[in-house]
């Protein structure tokens, strides 16, 4: 019996460099960025290693694949540097939740909207819960009138992204904050 992964190759991290390359043929492109044209891979590693250079797959899924003459190296780096700069601009959104019943007293409710429009100043959107127990369910208007009291105070800074929908036992409303609203 054969153990598991014996004969699988690892995954391939990055681009594939010189003697990696498995093509006959390459379209080569200098370390200019003029394009040399469609040469033998032999032929292509020669020119690299002439230029003190790596000769890296750019576009493997062409055909022929074509291959750049870099330093790998810095090539690496800047890529690198590259994904950082693109994470460092990522907004992260998250999605806050606020738990609301039928039966919510008004302080609560103002506690709440505090609390909604400080999220939406950090512009992470709100999930709105009401959750009915027992033979509340028979009383959805309640619920909605709990959902249009607390947005009453706080519609200049959050709009609703869809009406009330009822979810099982739950009255469900998604708030964004207004600046994201198109």
């Amino acid at each position: 019996m054969r153990q598991m992964g014996q004969n699988r190759t690892q995954a391939q991290e990055g681009p594939r460099i010189n003697a990696q390359i498995r093509a006959l043929e390459v379209r080569l492109i200098g370390d200019d960025g003029s394009q040399v044209g469609v040469i033998t891979l032999r032929e292509a590693l020669a020119r690299a290693e002439e230029a003190g250079l790596d000769l890296v797959e750019v576009s493997p899924d062409a055909k022929p694949p074509v291959c750049k003459l870099i330093d790998y190296g810095k090539f690496k780096y800047q890529m690198s540097k590259k994904a950082h700069e693109a994470k460092k601009k990522q907004v992260i959104v998250e999605v806050k939740e606020i738990n609301l019943t039928p039966n919510t007293d008004r302080h609560d409710i103002e506690t709440k909207q505090t609390h909604i429009r400080r999220w939406a100043a950090e512009k992470h959107r709100t999930k709105v819960l009401v959750k009915f127990r027992g033979r509340e369910l028979s009383h959805l208007d309640l619920g909605y009138k709990v959902v249009d009291e607390l947005l009453k105070g706080i519609e200049d800074v959050v709009a609703l992204e869809a009406r009330p929908k009822l979810e099982g036992r739950r009255l469900v409303v998604m708030l964004v904050p207004r600046s994201d609203k198109h």
